[in-house]
């Protein structure tokens, strides 16, 4: 396995160096960088070419200019650009910009993506396959341009306004009740009237519950409150039990139950302290909870169900935790909505300029600028994953030891978790750690459209001024992440699939 990772490691580094050869070529060529100059009035012109020359090294041959770039860039310093000004710096503002941005759009691409197509893999050909696979072509073919001018005019201008008087119509609750209802409907496995009575009650319920809300004109002052937190705590533990241990057995429910119960509590007692945190806090106290739960399931799991016990507990605990936080999020959504004209959700740049308020106003104020465009970048992505894990699953339970799986009397429950969805998700690890790498490069066309100054932006404004130091700060990054992330591919190959050979 040693000598699989260091023959992987040296091909890797060699790829990565012959890339930036190509790359800081064409960088060099891709535009006049004395364009700009040759413009400038007579008296100003001469002095500002010999400058640039100068400056950029341009009297010098490529090779020497890349050769130079090189022994730079492994003492980890990435020159300056056309104007002097420090590449490393703007390389690290791009870089943290980038994280903000497409990390939370990627994670939640995966995760929905991946849950989405297991299900419709489940339930092929049937409506919600055939719906889930109509909407994942035409998110995918949605130009990100137009996508994100869709979402500001509609999602964010419209939505701003409709919050000074929140007043959910009619029609709008029918057509909300009436999608939910058939989504929930097509997601039971029964007959026809199982179906039927799942739509009917969830469509009812949906359409009462936001009534309710527009009524009490809940969205001009949102909050959970503890009866919907103690309800979701619970629903949480039941549903991670059952995906863990499928209710088998009565210790790892009661574990989860307690571990919920502990959290509502924990969300009166730590008041003070949640009054206005900090994210140090935040995770500290994320990783007390996970300590308790573990020992909670230890405790209570017994020597028999301890297994499950203790994840189904700690899921159920960072659940819950999840809610409480998100509860305390709506609280201050009022205050902080009052503070920026009553336009909470942005359209343009990653923060308010100069906006100084609690942790939990400042953390509304970045959803507010991430909302968009993370929603643009999940859009997109989210039919990949989708597709990807569908074809793969299917393929998957089509196999001999499926069958054979079945055949010797496992749940279905265990035939889908421990041999199909095990070795479906294979194939994916590689869709997934070139997007982890993809990351790190941003998004140009989204940063341009929703004003974000990332590692997308850093490219384009080396590309636009023929500068190559930019150009090769973005590919050091970028680049190296692709190269890093598919090496990292192939090791887990190796470790999830046995049939893969290391010779």
């Amino acid at each position: 396995m040693l000598v699989f990772i260091l023959r992987r490691l040296f091909v890797s580094v060699w790829v990565f160096l012959a890339a930036t050869v190509v790359i800081f070529f064409l960088a060099v060529n891709v535009r006049d960088p004395l364009a700009e100059a040759r413009q400038l009035p007579d008296n100003a012109r001469e002095a500002a070419i010999a400058e640039i020359r100068e400056r950029m090294h341009l009297d010098d041959p490529v090779l020497v200019r890349y050769l130079r770039w090189l022994g730079d860039a492994v003492t980890g310093d990435l020159g300056v650009n056309r104007q002097g000004q420090d590449v490393n710096a703007m390389l690290e503002g791009a870089f943290t910009a980038t994280l903000q941005l497409v990390t939370g759009a990627t994670a939640i691409a995966i995760v929905v993506g991946i849950t989405i197509g297991v299900i419709s893999a489940l339930r092929q050909y049937t409506a919600l396959d055939q719906t889930v696979t109509f909407v994942a072509f035409v998110c995918f073919s949605l130009p990100v341009f137009w996508v994100g001018t869709l979402l500001k005019q509609f999602l964010a201008l419209d939505f701003n306004d409709w919050l000074a008087d929140p007043e959910i119509s009619p029609l709008f609750i029918g057509g909300i009740a009436l999608i939910t209802g058939l989504g929930c409907g097509s997601l039971v496995v029964g007959d026809r009237r199982a179906r039927l009575s799942v739509f009917a009650a969830t469509t009812a319920g949906m359409a009462v519950l936001l009534a309710v809300l527009s009524a009490t004109e809940w969205f001009a002052e949102p909050g959970l409150g503890p009866g919907v937190i103690a309800l979701s705590a619970a629903g949480g533990a039941i549903g991670f039990t059952t995906l863990v241990s499928g209710l088998e057995w009565q210790r790892p429910l009661q574990a989860a139950l307690l571990a919920a119960a502990l959290g509502v509590v924990a969300s009166f007692a730590l008041d003070p302290v949640l009054d206005d945190p900090t994210l140090i806090t935040i995770g500290g106290l994320a990783v007390l909870t996970v300590a308790i739960c573990a020992a909670v399931g230890w405790l209570l799991g017994g020597a028999l169900h301890r297994r499950s016990a203790i994840p189904a507990t700690v899921l159920t605990g960072l659940f819950t935790g999840a809610v409480i936080f998100t509860d305390r999020m709506l609280w201050n959504f009022d205050n902080y909505s009052e503070s920026v004209g009553g336009r909470p959700i942005s359209t343009v740049g990653a923060e308010t300029p100069n906006y100084e308020g609690t942790f939990w106003e400042s953390g509304l104020d970045s959803f507010g600028h991430l909302a968009l465009p993370t929603l643009a970048l999940v859009l997109l992505s989210l039919a990949t994953y989708t597709r990807y894990t569908r074809a793969s699953m299917l393929e998957v339970m089509n196999q001999d030891y499926v069958r054979t799986a079945r055949a010797k009397g496992l749940s279905e429950r265990a035939v889908i978790t421990r041999h199909v969805l095990r070795n479906g998700l294979i194939p994916i690890t590689t869709l997934v750690a070139y997007d982890i790498g993809a990351i790190l490069s941003g998004a140009v066309v989204t940063e341009e459209v929703f004003g974000w100054s990332a590692m997308g932006h850093l490219l384009f404004t080396g590309i636009a001024q023929g500068d190559p130091m930019p150009i090769m700060a973005f590919f050091i990054v970028a680049g190296g992440a692709v190269v890093v992330f598919n090496m990292i591919a192939d090791i887990a190959y190796a470790f999830v699939d046995p049939r893969i050979r290391l010779s």
